[in-house]
């Protein structure tokens, strides 16, 4: 009897709770929590605080950014095409007399840019057609260079190449899902597009800045601007913080802008009020493709991107 008693009775050895392992069997580590002491913590919740600053007190003129972001990077065009118009004795005298442009190709040289700038830019404006009016004002940035004999002037190609990248934010803000012409063949989706767009966009607006950096005299406030400058101008390459880095390069260049190419306190007979007033609407055309940078965000390409997937 009792041998069958302790047969019948389970073994408390060879009991199993869970027999088919569903449980997880590996201790908890339990949550650390943040140390609001740390340093990398501070920073993280600082900038977090911006951003957040950035987005409530940018909701008024949110609707509005990609108006202005793509009239201010146009605004250079439209300056220069008023100026040709303007000066039309004296960019012929120029073209003729200094780049030995023949009698008529001059003038056709500058009655296709003055054509080509004004349709680009109003297209850019009402974002109608804008793909051929991005190709369109990109060409004119190319002939200009070598028609006045710019191209390998260091100011003028690294301010071309943040133009050209403002170019890019708006080529990007403008595209809309469309079906492909071609269908079964491999393509580049319209999304993949913009990424790419906006990272050279991101890239190409910063070398107005390093333009800066590179001309003019040094002193402690110029060594402090360029630091912190360089410092948001790379995470603005790289996607990371770029809203806010791109805010405060809007801010920094805007007031550069106005204390630096102040070509209305020039005389108009001055020959540098025309250079202050070329660099002053540049300025401005980049700080419109930043402004679209802060509406659109950095795009699937960028640092921001891929902290959201892992």
């Amino acid at each position: 009897m009792s041998s069958r008693i302790s047969i019948a009775r389970p073994q408390a050895s060879t009991y199993n709770p869970d027999p088919h392992g569903f449980a997880n069997s590996r201790p908890s580590s339990g949550y650390r929590a943040a140390n609001p002491d740390d340093p990398l913590e501070k920073i993280r919740v600082f900038s977090k605080q911006v951003e957040d600053n950035i987005e409530i007190y940018s909701q008024p003129l949110k609707p509005h950014l990609p108006a202005i972001g793509r009239f201010l990077i146009v605004v250079t065009f439209l300056e220069d095409a008023l100026r040709i118009m303007t000066q039309w004795g004296d960019q012929l005298w120029y073209l003729q007399q200094h780049r030995k442009f023949p009698w008529g190709i001059s003038h056709l040289f500058l009655i296709i840019n003055v054509i080509m700038m004004l349709s680009g830019s109003g297209a850019v404006i009402l974002k109608r057609y804008s793909e051929y009016a991005v190709a369109g004002l990109l060409s004119v940035v190319v002939i200009q260079g070598f028609g006045y004999g710019l191209i390998f002037d260091m100011n003028f190609f690294l301010r071309n190449l943040s133009v050209i990248g403002g170019l890019f934010m708006v080529f990007s803000d403008s595209m809309i899902s469309r079906k492909t012409p071609f269908a079964g063949l491999p393509t580049i989706s319209e999304t993949d597009r913009k990424k790419y767009f906006l990272l050279a966009g991101r890239v190409l607006l910063i070398f107005l800045f390093l333009g800066f950096i590179l001309q003019g005299e040094w002193s402690i406030v110029r060594v402090f601007v360029s630091i912190i400058g360089l410092a948001a101008c790379a995470m603005v390459a790289v996607g990371f913080k770029a809203k806010w880095s791109a805010a405060f390069l809007v801010i920094v260049l805007s007031i550069f802008n106005v204390f630096a190419n102040n070509w209305w306190s020039v005389h108009s007979a001055h020959p540098q009020r025309d250079f202050l007033k070329y660099d002053f609407f540049q300025t401005l055309s980049i700080v419109g493709g930043l402004i679209l940078l802060v509406n659109m965000g950095p795009g699937g390409l960028s640092v921001d991107e891929k902290k959201k997937t892992y």
